[in-house]
């Protein structure tokens, strides 16, 4: 192949993944919107949608293949295109992590009270759109500061699970003191176990979105300038 057209090819290989993380984003702010409000057609929406995450996914998964096998390629088209297949696997397992938080917010029981989701789920989804505008443009020392925010963003998740473990332990204290049927007692704790359960896996996912979008960094550093300190 010439060396032209497989330039051409590498280049166009950039902007298909800068392209597929268009559509995780999209999916993945659908489903923040979904899981906030309980809207059940959106939500479905973002679940049914994942398929199309997927089958991009894996046409750039086979491009990447052929790149690689086409042509010997040089040390840097080598990280690019090793790069970008790390790349839209994360990607892919953002998407998976969009159709969860959606799922999450269609529950009975809903989204935990005492999570500020949209600024946490915000912050996240932040994350993953900068780690790809540096993916795009080259930009190591922002894939450095990401790396640095999802300490941040760790804490923050730390808190809210220990907000909604707080808040179960003082109503169930609350219930306690009042003078209700053992029935009714149990069927409280059961709603708002279910609560709790929704909350911690919306934070733990919200939190793996952070990792994803670290990890985006972290193939770009590598990509660009041959340096591994923030994949180990």
């Amino acid at each position: 192949m010439p060396r032209e057209n497989y330039q051409r090819r590498l280049d166009a290989l950039r902007a298909d993944v800068v392209a597929m993380s268009d559509l995780v984003r999209e999916r993945y702010d659908a489903a923040v919107e979904a899981a906030a409000t309980g809207d059940e057609t959106l939500a479905r929406a973002v679940i049914e949608g994942d398929e199309a995450v997927n089958e991009r996914y894996l046409a750039l998964e086979d491009e990447c293949v052929e790149l690689h096998a086409l042509q010997q390629p040089v040390a840097s088209d080598l990280r690019l295109v090793t790069a970008s297949f790390k790349i839209i696997t994360d990607l892919e397992r953002v998407g998976d992590l969009a159709t969860n938080l959606a799922a999450y917010g269609t529950d009975d029981a809903g989204l935990h009270p005492a999570i500020a989701f949209r600024r946490l789920a915000g912050a996240a989804g932040e994350m993953v759109a900068d780690a790809m505008a540096a993916y795009e443009a080259g930009d190591t020392d922002a894939c450095r500061r990401i790396d640095a925010r999802d300490d941040d963003l760790d804490e923050r998740c730390r808190r809210a699970s220990e907000a909604v473990v707080r808040n179960l332990l003082e109503a169930d204290r609350a219930r306690s003191d009042e003078n209700r049927t053992a029935t009714n007692n149990a069927d409280d704790l059961a709603t708002a176990l279910d609560e709790v359960s929704s909350a911690l896996l919306a934070v733990r996912d919200i939190e793996r979105v952070g990792d994803h979008a670290v990890n985006i960094a972290a193939r770009t550093v590598y990509m660009v300038d041959n340096d591994d300190e923030l994949i180990y």
